[in-house]
């Protein structure tokens, strides 16, 4: 991982030593928030107390107003579709998850009727639509759906080039793909294609803003409240747009702004962190799974920067065999710098113990524990080749690559505060052949090593991924950058294929690792935005936690 959390410190390195060893720099830049967030820690004044209580008033009686909707009669299928993906995009979904389980668990048993009546006929994105939301729900519905929308030379038919609403919907179909959905692979770049020559005189704005959008970040790939806080501002220039929906998604962002801005207030130093985690789970019920792994986070960032950029050999060495003894004794010996961060480690752990032993889940501690000890030898190993000069191959460098990314300790930590979905079964899962824990990890190391492998080489960093494929097989910079990326795509359609049903474990475990993959995606596209904050994440970050919708 790429982090901004220095590890530098302020005091001399090693206590009781004279000499100071060289220390490397990653000179990574100053939190660009500094205490702003300090502001929203103190209590609320009482108006505002009573103000958020009519808005929570108010989101309860739309909610009910909706759920009216959606366990209604409609004359169509394709008028539920269309209201479940309005309710998804704005990002309310989460308030309605068994209404719309049922809504598509309808439609999906009578689905072979479908392509007659509402569905009959050359409607793409009433199929595409279709197709989407069914997968999205883990339905295992086949890709075949779209022969019908080639001609007779097996080509997509020339007819649909100008529909951009359908090749919209296609486009976002295509990336609920699994290994073998040979005609997807052949729609996405059919749908890409036409969708950058549309002539934006000919549709409304709204849809070409959509387009703009999803070409730079699909929907399968980017984080629900950002996806939401953006087609809210679209949805609402559509003149056909519900207002009771609308009106509930400002309402209730806003009121979830508020929550997030309470939770940042306590940990003002690590937003950018906080982005991250809230990217695993925003919801309301997830704040004490959120603050635990934000912490969690922070604490491995640092850890990392210690391995990755200060930390001697010698010092690596024995904060190594500290953490693996898990105990405030171990701390003599080490250097002033290693000692902060270990008491830091051992109370925060011990925080997290108390807050499980209160809820009857004490056995989730050893799992947390076991995780962080793995990612430090993980760190350590790294560190020893980087300070002995050792160049691994690329077969010998992916299994510690992957584990140095952090996604198995992230993924088994945010299982940790969530709720009794989780059992002793989840932790064994993930910690056993997990096809969709290394698919997330491949996403993470390829397009973390893409978009920062030059950065890292500056400071003193072993070869990454890049490097050594351009040297193992005598390829550019530019070839091994897409031959990476190619297993990046693979890597998703893994992650799809562990979300058709029968799943090994419940929808909410699995989401933990998407959303966690989804991070990757938005903050590594197209550079890394996450340790060069002052753009793409800055922005994020307002438009999340600072600036409110308007009512």
């Amino acid at each position: 991982m790429s982090v901004p959390v220095s590890a530098i410190p302020s005091s001399s390195p090693s206590k009781g030593r004279s000499d100071v060893a060289k220390r490397r720099s990653a000179e990574y830049h100053k939190s660009v928030w500094g205490d702003y967030f300090l502001e929203y820690a103190s209590p609320l004044d009482l108006m505002k107390f009573k103000f958020l209580g009519r808005v929570e008033e108010q989101v309860e009686e739309l909610k009910g107003e909706v759920r009216k909707i959606l366990t209604g009669v409609v004359d169509k299928p394709s008028q539920m579709l269309h209201l479940i993906d309005q309710i998804q995009r704005l990002g309310i979904d989460y308030h309605f998850e068994r209404e719309i389980d049922q809504q598509l668990e309808k439609i999906h048993k009578n689905y072979s009727q479908f392509d007659h009546g509402d569905f009959k006929g050359d409607d793409l994105h009433k199929v595409a639509l279709r197709f989407r939301l069914l997968r999205q729900q883990c339905f295992n519905i086949s890709s075949e759906v779209f022969n019908k929308f080639k001609d007779s030379d097996g080509n997509f038919k020339k007819s649909l080039i100008t529909d951009v609403r359908g090749l919209l919907s296609l486009y976002e179909a295509c990336h609920l793909r699994c290994h073998g959905d040979v005609i997807l692979e052949e729609a996405l770049p059919f749908a890409i294609t036409h969708l950058e020559s549309i002539d934006e005189m000919k549709v409304s704005t709204s849809l070409a803003k959509q387009v703009s959008h999803a070409q730079e970040q699909p929907l399968r790939k980017g984080l629900p409240r950002l996806q939401a806080r953006h087609y809210i501002s679209l949805y609402q220039e559509e003149p056909s747009h519900d207002k009771i929906l609308l009106t509930l998604a400002k309402l209730d962002f806003n009121l979830l702004q508020e929550q997030h801005q309470k939770e940042i207030g306590k940990i003002t130093k690590i937003v950018e962190l906080f982005l991250w985690i809230s990217g695993a789970y925003f919801e309301p019920e997830f704040a004490v799974a959120r603050n635990i792994l934000t912490k969690v986070i922070a604490l491995t960032s640092i850890l990392d920067d210690i391995y990755d950029v200060y930390g001697t050999l010698e010092e690596l060495v024995s904060y190594t065999e500290a953490i693996e003894k898990w105990d405030v004794d171990a701390m003599d010996g080490l250097p002033e710098y290693m000692q902060a961060h270990y008491k830091e480690l051992l109370d925060l752990y011990d925080e997290i113990g108390n807050e499980l032993a209160m809820k009857g889940r004490s056995y989730r501690l050893a799992y947390a524990k076991g995780a962080m000890k793995k990612q430090a030898r993980g760190f350590f190993h790294e560190a020893k080749w980087f300070h002995t000069g050792y160049t691994p191959t690329l077969e010998e460098y992916m299994p510690l690559a992957l584990l140095t990314t952090c996604y198995e300790a992230l993924s088994i930590t945010a299982l940790v505060g969530m709720g009794d979905v989780v059992t002793r079964d989840a932790f064994e899962w993930l910690l056993g052949d997990c096809k969709i824990l290394r698919a997330s990890q491949i996403i993470c190391r390829f397009m973390d090593d893409i978009s920062s492998h030059q950065f890292e080489q500056k400071r003193g960093h072993i070869a990454s991924s890049v490097e050594l494929l351009m040297k193992e097989k005598g390829i550019s910079e530019k070839e091994a950058n897409e031959e990476l990326q190619k297993r990046v795509v693979d890597a998703w359609k893994d992650i799809n294929e562990e979300f058709l049903r029968p799943t090994e474990v419940p929808m909410p475990i699995l989401m933990r690792i998407l959303n966690l993959s989804r991070v990757i995606d938005v903050l590594y596209t197209n550079g890394d935005h996450y340790t060069h904050s002052k753009t793409k994440v800055k922005e994020h970050i307002t438009s999340l936690f600072v600036s409110p919708l308007p009512i």
